[in-house]
């Protein structure tokens, strides 16, 4: 009978150590939310850092839209002074460069209404930099953002290579303008790449365990969805 009791003592001993700290126990699940869990936040971390570096080069476009006349002005000076040396090894830049730099400057003076349109690309690039708050909080809700502008940076391609020659800028020069396009996307498809395995696992159902995090209850995937995954970043 007594041995009986051992038995029946161990095996329900064993039972909770099993239930509560063995390998297929509360406790692993709860080591596996917790693993889980740091690492939707470090990717999170990691595209946040991405977004707001396509951010801050959006900003900065869009300020140096406005002031193109002193822009141009320093450049050329820049060329044709202490970068002359270099600069000499591409004299079709530098005369275009001064070309450019005269155009803006008889047009400001002349026709100064016409600057408004570049007005409008700055303000243009700061809107669009601001549309980007929400993925910056929530990347993986508002993944649609990203996909747009990776779209967008597709599009200044075909919109030099088609309007470029119609407006006269040099084929060099067409190419510097589609390296923004190709440059811009670079950090938005790092972000893609990063957000995919969170995406399929929200998916299916299962971002309440991850971005929950222990002791919290977990989420309804169904109500919560993706967004969930903000509260591990």
């Amino acid at each position: 009978m007594t041995t009986d009791a051992s038995h029946t003592g161990g095996s329900s001993g064993s039972g909770r150590t099993g239930a509560d700290g063995g390998p297929g126990g509360r406790g692993a699940h709860r080591s596996g939310a917790d693993a889980s869990g740091a690492d939707t936040g470090a990717v999170l971390r990691r595209v946040r850092r991405w977004l707001w570096l396509f951010v801050v080069c959006l900003v900065l476009s869009g300020l140096t839209a406005f002031p193109l006349e002193t822009e141009t002005r320093w450049v050329t000076e820049l060329v044709t002074g202490p970068a002359a040396p270099l600069a000499d090894h591409v004299p079709a830049l530098v005369r275009w460069l001064e070309h450019a730099r005269d155009a803006i400057a008889d047009t400001n003076a002349r026709y100064p209404f016409l600057a408004y349109g570049t007005d409008w690309l700055a303000f243009a690039h700061l809107v669009i930099a601001a549309a980007f708050w929400r993925p910056v909080k929530d990347p993986l809700r508002n993944i649609w953002v990203i996909r747009w502008a990776v779209l967008a940076c597709a599009g200044v391609i075909p919109l030099a290579l088609v309007c470029g020659p119609l407006r006269g800028i040099p084929l060099y020069w067409r190419f510097i303008d589609m390296s923004f396009g190709i440059v811009g996307v670079v950090p938005l498809l790092i972000v893609l790449r990063a957000l995919r395995p969170l995406e399929r696992h929200a998916a299916a159902g299962g971002a309440g365990g991850v971005g929950a995090g222990p002791g919290s209850g977990g989420a309804n995937p169904g109500r919560d969805g993706a967004g969930t995954l903000r509260a591990a970043g």
